[in-house]
């Protein structure tokens, strides 16, 4: 029998995901200012359920800032990172799980984002926002610095608070967390400097 109450209509799993991380925005990384979140086009009902690809306006975003947009029912992330952040990446490769992104490269990384950045753009970071452990949405701890559930050696990432996973500024999970691999990052192409195709990477193949 259902557990849902009468007369309330249940909440399907890809609604329940957006409405979890559609609550997250962007903080400034490194200095601690928050900063809005930033708006975006969005694709009607109807192409959304299709899983159409989503084209979106990047123009805004100032370093240190992230975006949020749905495709296909999930949260994709859009991070536009410090040269600092960007810098820094590399010298977390010892702490990592898959610093290379080689474990189920298929699934989780395309071969354009198998770099140390995974990203075409090395300031900009396009990863879904899903935890490869069991489903939960991370949170943004873009700050660098000592934090609650946080070492004090933190150089800035993404917590998930259901069971203590890690992720790096490039999305790539820590050693000896309950995620198995890296966040995915989903096909995407760069229509223009500003325009950001998600969805959709045919030019890239």
């Amino acid at each position: 029998m259902s557990d849902i109450p009468v007369g309330r209509k249940p909440i399907d799993s890809s609604k329940r995901t957006w409405m979890i991380a559609s609550g997250c925005a962007g903080v400034v990384g490194g200095v601690g200012v928050a900063v809005p979140f930033v708006s975006t086009f969005e694709p009607s009902e109807k192409a959304k359920a299709a899983g159409a690809p989503v084209e979106v306006d990047i123009a805004g975003i100032e370093p240190g800032q992230k975006l949020t947009v749905e495709w296909r029912g999930k949260p994709v992330w859009i991070l536009k990172r410090t040269s600092a952040q960007v810098a820094e990446l590399p010298k977390l490769d010892p702490q990592l799980a898959d610093p290379e992104s080689k474990r189920n490269p298929d699934e989780f990384t395309p071969e354009y984002a198998r770099n140390e950045h995974r990203s075409i753009k090395p300031e900009i970071l396009v990863v879904v926002g899903i935890c490869t452990h069991l489903g939960c949405s991370p949170t943004d701890r873009l700050q660098a610095g000592p934090q609650p559930s946080l070492p004090d050696d933190w150089e800035g990432g993404f917590l998930c608070p259901c069971h203590g996973s890690t992720f790096d500024l490039a999305g790539r999970v820590f050693k000896n967390k309950p995620a198995p691999d890296n966040l995915p990052v989903p096909p995407h192409m760069y229509l223009s400097d500003t325009r950001l195709l998600i969805g959709d990477d045919k030019q890239k193949a």
